[in-house]
């Protein structure tokens, strides 16, 4: 089944809300009483929403693999709710909901019996309720679903708006008699007007462990001695340049070694940076961090699903966005779509176990050594930089396969396209024929 743009928002909302309505039934069951659960106001749960949008962009071809459909379904809502729950951590200080005293759990944000509830909603949705709901949401006329999903898209967004404004509020409240100056004590109770603390009450009642002070929610006035400590902000951008490069780097070697030919593995225009690998690292050191001192065996099997499920989503999405398919592993056994397979899962695996126990530290010295000043001002005109490189190639990408397509290479020049357009197509055109775009991806070929 292919989903629209259309479809994808319609499920979003009606997933959101009957998220929602478990969670309401949920807290009444275990607490006695109603409690508007979710972050925002409105009666949506959007981790659910965001859920069944991964289901519809990443699984749809796995539609006639019910196990590997399960499996897929499994690992993108388990790693959505695991990374929600790092960042709500991260945010308030304290896990909004803890399976710490739930067997097989990891690190109190998933666990196993969650993790299967998510696959078999997977299959339920993706099997069952998906065709039956766009069937009948279809069939309302065009002017009413527009009409409809503004709406509900404008109303979330100022509700999302008022739940940020009262998550500061919280936070500067926390941190207020050491850190706010006059000035800042005045906005702040600017800030805090009835919706504000509303929303903050009613967060309260939701996850009750708000209410519970942490020492961890004060705010050092401290400047930071070291550059990017532990696993920050900072510590991941460098690393994600780091493996970018040296991905490209190993990449090009293997290729020269098994091949015989010296080809890029670029995934940019400028510069030999793997955008696949530099995620990897990044990726794999975030989620992966607070576990880097288990046993191989533990971070092995990690990486091969981390790396396994990460793969199959930038081939999806590469596929989505620019038409392309950059690998195909149709050739290899134990393959799926031809996006990843079983031997390069094991490869993740392995080099999450050199990542983490050998490579990881010895870079993290290094990288903390960097001046703070100046290793912030070079992490910022780096992002500035690739920010700048990946938007130039994704424009390149997209008139390189426009130039390929059945339908446009007779009109190739654009002559008939006016203004901003054609200029913007004469430059690419210029700047990145096809002979360039080929040498930069020569693995590359367009999606049927």
């Amino acid at each position: 089944m292919t989903y629209t743009f259309t479809d994808i928002l319609w499920l979003f909302f009606l997933y959101s809300f009957a998220g929602w309505c478990i969670e309401v039934c949920y807290a009444a069951v275990c607490r006695k009483k109603f409690v508007n659960r979710g972050l925002v106001n409105s009666p949506l749960c959007p981790i659910y929403g965001f859920g069944s949008v991964l289901f519809c962009l990443f699984l749809p071809e796995l539609t006639e693999k019910p196990f590997f459909l399960f499996l897929g379904g499994l690992l993108l809502a388990s790693l959505l709710e695991y990374a929600t729950g790092m960042a709500m951590e991260k945010i308030f200080r304290r896990k909004l909901w803890d399976y710490s005293s739930i067997r097989y759990n990891l690190g109190g944000y998933i666990c196993v019996r969650y993790c299967l509830l998510w696959g078999s909603l997977a299959l339920l949705t993706m099997l069952f309720l998906n065709p039956l709901l766009c069937g009948i949401l279809r069939l309302i006329p065009g002017p009413v679903t527009l009409a409809v999903q503004w709406t509900a898209s404008s109303l979330l967004l100022i509700d999302s708006s008022a739940t940020v404004i009262a998550v500061l509020g919280m936070k500067i409240r926390a941190g207020r008699l050491s850190q706010l100056s006059a000035e800042m004590k005045r906005t702040s109770r600017l800030l805090e007007n009835k919706l504000t603390v509303s929303v903050q009450k009613r967060m309260q009642k939701s996850f009750p462990a708000l209410d519970k002070e942490s020492p961890a929610l004060r705010i050092s006035s401290e400047s930071p001695k070291v550059f990017a400590e532990g696993c920050c902000f900072y510590k991941l951008v460098s690393l994600f340049f780091i493996g970018a490069f040296l991905g490209d780097i190993t990449e090009t070697i293997f290729c020269l070694l098994t091949t015989g030919i010296l080809m890029s593995r670029s995934s940019v225009v400028y510069g030999p940076f793997s955008i696949v690998w530099g995620l990897g690292c990044a990726l794999l050191t975030l989620f992966l961090y607070r576990y880097r001192n288990n046993s191989d065996k533990y971070i092995f099997m990690a990486g091969t699903l981390l790396g396994g499920v990460y793969e199959y989503v930038c081939s999806v999405f590469t596929e989505l966005m620019f038409g392309t398919v950059f690998w195909d592993y149709s050739g290899f056994a134990f393959n799926l779509g031809g996006r990843i397979n079983l031997l390069y899962c094991f490869f993740w695996g392995i080099a999450a176990v050199i990542w983490l126990k050998g490579i990881y530290p010895r870079l993290s010295g290094l990288i903390e050594r960097l001046p703070v000043r100046a290793g912030r001002i070079l992490c910022n005109c780096l992002m500035v930089f690739m920010v700048l490189n990946m938007l130039i190639s994704s424009l390149a990408l997209a008139r390189y396969t426009e130039r390929n397509t059945a339908g446009s290479q007779t009109s190739a020049s654009q002559a008939q396209t006016p203004g901003a357009v054609s200029a913007l197509n004469a430059f690419l055109d210029s700047r990145f024929p096809d002979e360039r775009m080929e040498r930069i991806y020569p693995n590359a070929k367009l999606a049927e």
